[in-house]
């Protein structure tokens, strides 16, 4: 058995109804490949909140909090703070 080391990928990603949410996230809104669920800032805290992501691996629940991912092909998955934490560190904008 070999051992692999995952190759450096550079990703967008945001905090769940911590961040503003970004276009590409609002465009899967708009097609209905992610539905809103209690984010309404004045009714719902954090605990509440949450998405559902259609992937090609069924339904996802993203909640308050997690970090929504935009993949290196367009795809788009919830991932809890403390794995994100783990894999990801930011990169400063080269812009």
């Amino acid at each position: 058995m070999g051992k692999y080391r995952k190759r450096p990928v550079i990703v967008e990603a945001f905090r769940f109804y911590i961040d503003p949410m970004p276009d590409w996230f609002m465009d899967k809104v708009t097609s209905n490949d992610v539905i809103l669920k209690n984010c309404d800032y004045n009714r719902y805290d954090i605990d509440e909140a949450y998405c559902e992501i259609k992937t090609l691996e069924g339904i996802m629940i993203g909640n308050g909090g997690d970090y929504i991912i935009k993949g290196v092909q367009g795809e788009i998955y919830p991932c809890k703070p403390d794995i994100f934490e783990q894999t990801y560190e930011k990169i400063e904008d080269e812009h």
